[in-house]
């Protein structure tokens, strides 16, 4: 991810907001700089149509998720977020970036995220389901939400 796609990955945390928390210019700025891995899709030449980050133990990083892996977990990677363009959904751009974070991953030995559990996200649990991640807690977020926080043994 370089500088330059910023802005393009702030329109699309903004467009998938509600299974993202917020982010300014200068929160994406921080993600891109601070992530262990920062990826963006361009699909044809049009444009970041996707992006990821997702971060190894030892950051600064103070999401409520991320701390609660790296309180049960010695090594990781923590996807943070990932966002698909709503016109580019339904052709294989989320799995091929979980397949770029999770060679990442590797080295690490797991990768960790969440999803909502409360209100369900039922897409997003069937999509991780399906690719091994297994329920490893749940954690109250602080918009009132449960997740249901996933491992992949890597």
């Amino acid at each position: 991810m370089a500088p330059t796609d910023c802005d393009q990955v702030l329109e699309l945390n903004e467009e998938s907001v509600e299974s993202l928390s917020p982010l300014d210019a200068a929160g994406v700025d921080w993600h891109r700089r601070n992530a262990a891995t920062a990826l963006v899709w361009d699909a044809d030449g049009e444009g970041v149509t996707a992006f990821a980050f997702a971060f190894a133990p030892g950051s600064s990083y103070q999401s409520i998720n991320y701390r609660w892996h790296a309180d049960r977990f010695g090594d990781f990677l923590y996807l943070d977020r990932i966002a698909v363009s709503s016109k580019a959904r339904r052709h294989g751009i989320a799995s091929a970036l979980y397949d770029a974070a999770e060679a990442e991953a590797r080295t690490h030995g797991r990768m960790v995220c969440e999803v909502y559990s409360d209100p369900p996200n039922p897409a997003s649990l069937a999509f991780h389901q399906r690719r091994g991640y297994l329920p490893v807690g749940w954690l109250q977020q602080n918009n009132g939400h449960q997740t249901v926080m996933l491992e992949k043994p890597l």
